[in-house]
């Protein structure tokens, strides 16, 4: 009888295959140092810890990586255990393993993060927009890991979860929740890194738990078909080696073990039944040379036939991932198909391990010129990783454009890019030394806006922090949606505020919004200071805004407030109108009696003393309105006008031609009599001042003419020319507006 300790000897030592002497002292010095912190204890999933991690380390062990791989294997989980212990790990195994343990506990984290509470999108792009979310998510996975071992740790720790989970046969939702994730991360990881041995693996397991019936099912009809199967392949072996001898060509000649989630995946995608799939009967072949490669696919095509569609040469075009073989598929005689794979063991050894061969290979002693071509195949794959978003296309047409996307593909890495988390674990790739402030807008540009703090892993930090891989953010906004409540400080547009030139082209965009605004509004101010000097302040801007050649009256007031424009086209504009002839109006009133020396105007209520037959209208500087002190002017052409004794313009006109200035006074007027006047507003904006303003010149049956409002910094400047019988009845109505809510200041201009 095989005792305990026997089998746990055999056990440890598969962690040491392969290793020096030296190294594998190494190894058993580390498992010495785990085993009392791990024993009676259990990692998240329930597993005995001893046992999880040297399950871990006995996988990495299988891929033959390198002895630092395998210690940091055996040592990931002492932080969990013994943070006090964790500490020594440097001074014991050196700054090396502390390194790569440091990292794969920054991946465990990843996953603690992450599982389970990926957002769910929605909409008719859901399915695009989850896989974007997983590719994402793995490029995070690398960019986490300086050093790729530490991949292939996370890799070997979930193969033992998973291992662990089929031992139990547990069929719980949490199972499935770790199957789906492996499928949807883990096991496309693996294929990107080339360790078929894990990538199969993680696919069959994972798709054990998730669809139970269909595994059993094909895993049933691989065992009926087994013994059958078995001798058709091993007749067919044994026929290819008699020729290859023959041919004196060495070569290893042996069966393709079988993955029930490749089977289901071909039958699926090409719906076929399981009786037709090409790869149930399988075998490879491995030489010492690529030209031996072809001279055994020769010779295949010579024994049975191929099938031309089903052939395909990945040694003259490698897989993204570095994988070379040759694959066909030939006819035996009884009808039935045979997929036969030729590969070099060079191939063969990265075709199963993968990046993990890398290491290895250095470890051994490997020749220069081979660990080069090793090193090389490492570096365009992290730089494929790096650019697969960016750039889709290898072929160009144009030799500048080729040359471009080279030295573009030479200078890519996986550090250029860094990735962090919503509270919601959804990942967010950003470029490397982004802050909180590019985090914000690449959410959204409205929350970029408003952005005003941000809490990096639950701390507050200032905005120009720059962000790592696995931190998680969230962003504190302003409410409210006024100017000053929201909007980005022009702070940012600083160096080390953002690094996105997205981001810094959304911040710029707002200030030139802003700026816009405040050119808009002092143009309009310009125009209607013209009109109002002009006594036109009535006139429809539209139609002005078309005359000047403007589409519409905003070009005209950007084009005013830029100094583009010059307000004398606006005056002789106004000009050129009134040379034409106009009907009698409102505004110029004849004098219709000549029965007495004073002539009275006829809905002015003007009285012009010791004249007979004179226009009269009211001076649109000043607005008269009664019981106002009144004087007249005597124009040329237009009859009198009428201005405020106190009109500044009055005093400029006596004092050029004191000679034209008469007496004058209110006579009588009718009820439907009124005056036009200005009142200007100053009030603090906002939602429904306008309305209320416009309710008081309602109820104090005041007709407003024209409106004029700008809004700048949270206050409000609003112009109105209103249509009164008196002043008495304007100061009633300024005393009421000086009562609504935000009014700051009513006057008569």
């Amino acid at each position: 009888m095989v005792s305990i300790a026997a089998t746990r000897n055999e056990a440890d030592e598969l962690l040491v295959a392969g290793l020096s002497a030296q190294d594998a002292g190494r190894v058993r010095d580390a498992l010495a140092f785990v085993e009392p912190l791990y024993r009676g204890k259990c990692v998240i999933t329930g597993q005995d810890a001893f046992d999880f991690s040297r399950g871990a380390a006995a996988t990495l062990a299988a891929l033959n990586t390198d002895v630092d791989t395998r210690i940091a294997g055996l040592l990931f989980e002492v932080q969990v255990f013994d943070p006090a212990a964790a500490e020594t790990i440097e001074t014991r195994f050196g700054a090396d393993i502390a390194a790569l343990v440091g990292n794969i506990r920054q991946l465990m984290r990843l996953h603690e993060q992450t599982f389970g509470h990926q957002d769910t999108p929605r909409g008719k792009n859901a399915s695009q927009q989850a896989a974007e979310q997983l590719e994402t998510l793995r490029k995070m996975l690398l960019a986490m890991a300086s050093d790729m071992r530490v991949v292939l740790v996370r890799l070997a720790s979930r193969v033992t979860t998973l291992r662990y989970f089929a031992e139990l046969k547990l069929e719980d939702d949490k199972t499935r929740e770790y199957a789906r994730e492996t499928l949807d991360l883990y096991a496309p990881l693996a294929n990107r890194l080339g360790v078929w041995q894990l990538k199969w693996e993680l696919e069959d397991l994972a798709f054990r738990f998730l669809e139970p019936p269909v595994y059993k099912r094909i895993a049933k009809m691989l065992e009926e078909k087994r013994i059958e199967r078995e001798g058709f392949v091993d007749a067919a072996i044994a026929r290819l080696r008699s020729v290859l001898a023959e041919a004196g060509i060495k070569a290893d000649v042996s069966g393709r073990p079988k993955h029930i989630f490749s089977i289901w995946n071909k039958m699926r995608g090409k719906s076929l039944d399981f009786s037709e799939l090409y790869d149930v009967r399988a075998f490879r072949v491995i030489v010492d040379d690529v030209k031996t490669c072809y001279a055994v696919l020769g010779l295949v095509h010579d024994i049975w036939t191929p099938i031309p569609e089903e052939f395909d040469d990945y040694i003259s075009r490698p897989k993204p991932n570095g994988y070379q073989s040759l694959h066909t598929v030939v006819m035996a005689e009884d009808g039935r198909a045979i997929e036969i794979q030729i590969r070099t063991h060079e191939m063969h050894r990265f075709a199963e391990y993968g990046v993990a061969a890398h290491w290895r290979y250095k470890e051994t002693g490997g020749s220069s010129f081979s660990a080069q071509k090793y090193d090389e195949k490492i570096a365009w794959l992290r730089q494929l990783l790096a650019w697969k978003s960016e750039v889709t296309d290898a072929v160009v047409e144009h030799g500048d454009a080729q040359r471009e996307w080279v030295e573009k593909l030479k200078s890519a890495s996986l550090d250029d890019r860094i990735y962090v988390l919503t509270p919601q674990a959804r990942v967010i790739e950003l470029p490397a030394g982004a802050t909180p402030i590019d985090f914000a807008y690449h959410l959204h540009t409205n929350i970029g806006h408003r952005c005003r703090g941000a809490r990096v892993d639950g701390v507050m930090v200032p905005l120009n922090t720059p962000l790592k891989n696995g931190q998680t953010v969230e962003i504190i906004s302003a409410r409210g949606s006024t100017a000053a409540s929201a909007g980005p400080s022009r702070d940012w547009l600083s160096p080390g505020y953002v690094v996105s030139s997205r981001t810094r082209a959304k911040v710029r965009a707002w200030f030139n919004a802003i700026e816009q605004q405040e050119v808009l509004a002092h143009g309009r101010v310009l125009v209607e200071k013209t009109l109002q000097r002009e006594g036109k302040t009535a006139i429809n801007l539209e139609e002005l805004a078309h005359k000047l050649g403007f589409a519409k009256v905003d070009d005209l007031f950007l084009a005013a407030g830029k100094d583009e424009f010059k307000m004398r086209n606006i005056e002789l504009a106004l000009h050129a109108d009134e040379q034409k002839p106009a009907p009698v109006t409102d505004a110029v009133i004849p004098n219709k009696s000549r029965a007495s020396s004073v002539t009275q105007g006829a809905r002015s209520g003007v009285l012009v003393v010791g004249t007979e037959g004179l226009m009269t209208q009211l001076a649109r500087c000043c607005k008269p309105a009664p019981p106002d002190e009144i004087v007249g002017f005597v124009t040329r052409g237009k009859g009198v006008s009428i201005h405020r004794a106190n009109c500044k313009n009055l005093a400029q006109m006596r004092m050029n031609a004191m000679e034209r200035v008469i007496e004058t006074a209110w006579g009588e007027h009718g009820k439907e009599t009124v005056y036009p006047v200005d009142i200007f507003i100053y009030a603090a904006d906002r939602q429904g001042l306008l309305r209320d303003i416009s309710e008081v010149f309602s109820r104090e049956k005041i007709n407003v003419i024209g409106v004029s409002t700008q809004s700048a910094k949270g206050h409000a400047k609003m112009s109105f020319t209103a249509e009164v019988s008196s002043t008495a009845q304007l100061q009633r109505a300024l005393g009421v507006l000086r009562d609504v809510t935000g009014v700051l200041e009513v006057q008569r201009q």
